[in-house]
């Protein structure tokens, strides 16, 4: 079985050419909606807005007027514009130069209420009505090794949202879609529902994510487990034994041959941790929440003080990963003290650090037992919850929050128990 989380499947379409004014037309209006946005909440100071309800709220009839796009698009266009806004402030915040968002270049977001993913062809909403456009595809018996037909074909891959981007030079539409391995990282049921800190329906839902040295290098509030960090460590330890050989032979070969080793797996583990954070990203788009909490990467730093500086890195390069992908989203990223996160039950409440051992979690109060690092990744959610719900200033501009979590429970091995 495969063991990534989410692929992207590139689509060559066959738009007729009387409907290509009208996708044409859609982008306009799409990236007039991001810019007015844009343009509204940006205020060059502290008081820029990154609430993605508070701009749909000012804007939203104004641009339903202004265009006719549907709903979904409108608010697709609102949302791609906070996000680019929020990850502004947070630069001004950090001292960095930046500047007000614009945009610019050809692409719409759609997703199943704006579109609709059949087998050989798609249908995109526009201005004026759905434009059918046909994929164009190898001949059926040569597509079993394209990512066509090991992903889009296949019944073990779900399309959950799509980008339309055009090729001027080539005059040619792409459609980009995104589909999701609903049988990765768990063994329960796909779903999972918020459990509220409060009641208000304006409320954010957030996830809660542990990051760990062994086990699951990920683990979230919704019960994915996500990438190995014993694999991760694995593979830096074949590197460390390769270079240490190496070393000891002297020879300018042997230096020469270290440093392309050295590069290689740098590339590697690179690419393996963006893997990670789309994966990551993919749970949080699927699990529809507004923001992800990690914990302080200071106490992450502190907690491993006395191991691999691979493994500071790795986290501290994870987030940054995260945190720059989600400007191209709906998504934000934020982070919370997590002292005793790993000895307190999630359920109850009672804190105690004879509630851990290892991967294994039991609370000495209630007697909850589930995962070790699930329960610290609800944990994290549920505390900036309580961060927010105390009235303190959330980054997505709420007075009060939710997380997202599974109706269950996942035991040390991560296998799923449905609520009775």
């Amino acid at each position: 079985m495969d063991d990534t989380l989410r692929r992207t499947v590139r689509i060559k379409l066959d738009v007729p050419r009387e409907r290509r004014g009208d996708l044409h037309q859609t982008k306009t209006q799409f990236l007039h909606c991001a810019n007015r946005t844009s343009e509204w909440a940006w205020r060059y100071d502290d008081d820029c807005i990154t609430s993605k309800s508070r701009a749909e709220e000012a804007l939203y009839d104004e641009l339903r007027e202004e265009t006719e796009l549907t709903a979904n698009l409108v608010q697709k266009g609102i949302r791609r514009a906070i996000t680019a806004v929020r990850a502004g402030v947070e630069k001004l915040t950090q001292g960095k130069k930046t500047s007000q968002p614009k945009f610019d270049s050809w692409s719409i977001v759609y997703d199943k209420r704006s579109a609709t993913f059949n087998d050989d062809h798609a249908t995109l909403s526009t201005p004026n009505g759905r434009v059918t456009a046909e994929y164009v595809l190898p001949p059926e018996n040569q597509r079993e090794n394209t990512p066509f037909g090991r992903y889009y074909e296949s019944d073990n891959w779900n399309t959950s949202s799509a980008t339309l981007q055009y090729d001027e030079n080539e005059d040619t539409f792409y459609l980009h879609v995104t589909l999701k391995n609903p049988d990765y990282g768990s063994d329960g049921p796909e779903r999972e529902e918020s459990e509220s800190c409060d009641d208000l329906p304006e409320n954010g839902v957030v996830l809660g994510v542990d990051l760990n040295v062994t086990g699951a290098f990920v683990v979230t509030s919704t019960g994915e487990f996500i990438g190995s960090a014993d694999f991760l460590t694995h593979k830096r330890d074949q590197y460390e034994q390769r270079r240490g050989c190496l070393q000891q032979t002297g020879t300018r070969s042997a230096h020469l041959t270290i440093q392309s080793i050295g590069s290689q797996f740098s590339e590697w583990s690179l690419n393996w941790l963006h893997n990670q954070a789309n994966d990551l990203i993919e749970e949080a788009g699927d699990a529809d929440v507004d923001g992800i909490i990690f914990e302080d990467l200071t106490h992450i730093r502190e907690n491993i003080a006395n191991g691999s500086k691979f493994q500071q890195w790795a986290y501290a390069k994870f987030v940054e990963l995260v945190e720059y992908k989600v400007e191209s989203t709906d998504l934000f990223v934020d982070f919370v003290n997590p002292a005793y996160t790993s000895q307190r039950c999630s359920y109850c409440g009672c804190t105690h650090e004879d509630n851990r051992d290892d991967k294994q979690f039991e609370c000495r109060s209630c007697g909850y037992e589930v995962n070790a690092d699930y329960n610290a990744a609800k944990n994290i959610a549920n505390r900036y919850c309580k961060y927010i719900h105390r009235g303190q200033k959330s980054r997505g501009g709420w007075a009060t929050s939710q997380l997202a979590l599974k109706s269950g429970m996942l035991n040390v091995n991560g296998e799923y128990k449905p609520s009775a």
